[in-house]
């Protein structure tokens, strides 16, 4: 970087550090492009990774007091980010939803990808693990809900139990499942499936 642009972005980031927001708003106009591309190399949705780089800008606004004790800035700054995509990714693999959307997108691909179609069978496979992982009562509450489709006042009724107990084993079923899953899934599996997403 030359010596006039390095001594630019000093002066900027003094500037940010003493709560300007014009001088934020230039490093944010500086970094939002190239912190986008490398945010989108892990986070293949467009809508998520502007939202991570926009958390990034976040983050440094909130800490801007503390800007000048940063030595490299463009280097701390893509920490920040590369930090933001793997927290995503690792939230998303314990999330319910995610592994909902994530089983639609692996069926979907499925059809016409050999690679896919192994992964869906190892997802399925990981899945039906997790379940089977549990305890009798759990499990059968489980998939009384899940495969028979049924709601929690039928199957207090057939179970001869509470609605709050099965809604209980329903809760308790999901949370070990995504811990389960978490722990199954390759980060490198996440960032490939996440590239169909």
């Amino acid at each position: 970087m030359p010596v006039l642009q390095l001594n630019n972005e000093q002066l900027n980031l003094q500037a940010v550090a003493a709560g300007s927001e014009k001088a934020f708003k230039a490093l944010f106009d500086q970094y939002r492009g190239r912190l986008f591309y490398y945010v989108s190399r892990f986070i293949k949705s467009e809508q998520v990774a502007e939202e991570l780089v926009l958390d990034v800008f976040m983050k440094i606004w909130t800490g801007r007091e503390l800007i000048l004790q940063i030595n490299n800035f463009d280097a701390f700054l893509f920490r920040i980010a590369h930090n933001k995509s793997i927290d995503f990714l690792r939230s998303a693999a314990r999330d319910q939803r995610f592994h909902e959307l994530l089983w639609e997108e692996i069926q979907v691909a499925a059809t016409d990808q050999p690679d896919t179609m192994i992964m869906a069978r190892e997802y399925e496979e990981k899945v039906r693990k997790a379940i089977s992982l549990l305890s009798p009562q759990c499990k059968k509450v489980y998939s009384l809900s899940r495969e028979q489709e049924l709601t929690h006042d039928q199957i207090a009724r057939q179970l001869n139990i509470s609605r709050a107990t099965v809604n209980n084993h329903i809760v308790l079923a999901q949370r070990f499942i995504r811990n389960h899953l978490a722990k199954e899934i390759d980060l490198a599996v996440l960032f490939l499936l996440l590239g169909k997403i």
